[in-house]
């Protein structure tokens, strides 16, 4: 699945708003961002690969203080303490231990803005809806990265999750398999190079391992942000299959 070139949409006579909280190194917001969102990132961490207005804060408290300026908040929480792979691949470089669960907590102040918004999270993450559950098959990218999205305040259609075509390229169990995607996390035991992950995801714009480990691919917001748009506006946005 592929969304066709931009549009331009505006909401109130201005570019509409989004709100990118747990920003990392920008994949979501650049999706957003080509759907047609003026984007802010907002990290408790320095981001100086982040290719949108950004700003260090406590994103539950950014939220609650300033996201009913946004037309759509986007989240994507920690989730490394409900992620399997963050257990059982990541030890070595210090995760897979103690880690804060924020999915309430944003949640919560989110739904304090009554504003519509984007909750991301991996699969296993039980506390998070599946509205939408998007995968790079989806997209014809070099990546699966599962991801599930809890859409507070507004609806879309859940893409059908087409066939894989084969397995992820790399060790398992001491026996290595290839495939037609990369593991684009951790290190080690055939896992993706940066230029691979940067070419399976379509990202080009930073090359920090953790922070291309820890992105979503663009195209996945990028959809979700065209519909999203579509309600803002009140009229369809065209979507190619």
């Amino acid at each position: 699945m592929s969304v066709i070139s931009a549009i331009p949409v505006t909401v109130a006579g201005r570019r509409p708003r989004l709100l990118d909280a747990f920003c990392c190194a920008g994949g979501a917001g650049t999706g957003y961002h080509r759907a047609g969102f003026d984007v802010t990132g907002i990290d408790i961490r320095p981001r100086p690969n982040y290719p949108y207005r950004f700003v260090r804060g406590d994103a539950v408290e950014y939220i609650r203080a300033h996201g009913a300026e946004y037309d759509l908040i986007h989240t994507s929480p920690p989730c490394q303490a409900g992620c399997a792979l963050t257990v059982g691949t990541n030890t070595a470089m210090g995760w897979g231990t103690a880690h804060v669960d924020l999915v309430a907590a944003t949640r919560a102040a989110a739904d304090s803005t009554g504003r519509p918004y984007v909750i991301e999270q991996p699969n296993g993450r039980a506390p998070v809806r599946k509205d939408i559950s998007l995968c790079g098959e989806q997209f014809g990218l070099g990546v699966l990265r599962h991801r599930n999205f809890e859409l507070g305040g507004w609806t879309m259609p859940n893409p059908t999750h087409p066939r894989h075509r084969g397995r992820v390229r790399g060790w398992r169990h001491g026996q290595y398999f290839d495939g037609p995607y990369v593991a684009a996390y951790g290190s080690g035991g055939g896992k993706a190079t940066v230029a691979e992950m940067q070419q399976a995801m379509g990202i080009d714009w930073t090359d920090v391992r953790e922070e291309l480990t820890e992105a979503i691919p663009p195209a996945y917001t990028e959809l979700i942000g065209r519909h999203a748009l579509a309600r803002l506006v009140g009229t369809p946005v065209p979507l190619a299959a």
